[in-house]
């Protein structure tokens, strides 16, 4: 599936969707009975894998390791077929069960090294290799991601921000944003704690054509959201 067709539309059950931009592969792919999404990033030169949230179906997701390889490929065509150079780094966004239900076979399939937020590493199911702090950097072959720490939908929540030499921002942002609102908070004070690091450190910072892919659900931009945060925050969640 090349670029133009991209929509970033899945549902359990169904293909990957793939977008290709010049230096990086995004293969994205809905998982679990709470239709998680999990997002395997590719680099282009090296071929280095780094999946976002093991949440489920642990071959689906291997598969996946072969989906961005071939247009034509699909998860029926691929099942088993992930290996243990296909995915050198898994990054858990958030500790939330129905993000990490896969997270220890992948694990064990691939040897992958683990990250996550600093304030959720220690509630995770398997020892976290690397503990992420905002402003860090993830190296992934010859491309980079930037982690952005939002706090509310969790302590240690993170998102993931790519820089697209080339073209406009890809965000990947777990829990702690959706189209129409941030994520879920158990109290005002989280709430607020959320809106306030999504308002400064992701729309303040970057420009609307920021493509951002959420944990669960369709994709949007932060130049259709934008308009939104007033609204949001008045009405608390």
């Amino acid at each position: 599936m090349s670029e133009p067709s991209y929509t970033g539309a899945v549902h359990v059950g169904g293909p990957a969707d793939v977008r290709r931009l010049p230096g990086l592969t995004i293969a994205k792919l809905a998982v679990g009975k709470m239709s998680n999404n999990a997002y395997l990033l590719r680099d282009v030169a090296t071929g280095a894998g780094l999946l976002i949230d093991a949440a489920a179906e642990p071959e689906n997701l291997l598969a996946l390791t072969r989906v961005d390889l071939d247009a034509d490929i699909s998860l029926e065509d691929t099942a088993g077929a992930g290996d243990r150079t296909g995915i050198q780094t898994i990054v858990t966004t958030h500790q939330h069960f129905d993000h990490v239900g896969a997270l220890a076979e992948l694990v064990e399939a691939t040897h992958a090294t683990t990250a996550a937020g600093t304030l959720d590493a220690a509630a995770l199911p398997v020892p976290v290799d690397r503990s992420l702090e905002h402003g860090d950097r993830i190296a992934l072959g010859d491309s980079e991601l930037e982690v952005i720490h939002l706090r509310g939908h969790t302590p240690g929540s993170v998102a993931l921000l790519y820089r697209d030499p080339q073209g406009h921002g890809h965000l990947f942002t777990g829990d702690s944003l959706f189209p129409g609102g941030v994520g879920k908070t158990m109290t005002p004070e989280a709430f607020t704690s959320l809106l306030d690091d999504v308002e400064t450190r992701i729309f303040g910072e970057l420009s609307d054509d920021t493509w951002f892919y959420p944990g669960h659900g369709d994709d949007s931009t932060l130049g259709e959201q934008r308009a939104g945060l007033g609204e949001w925050r008045a009405r608390g969640w």
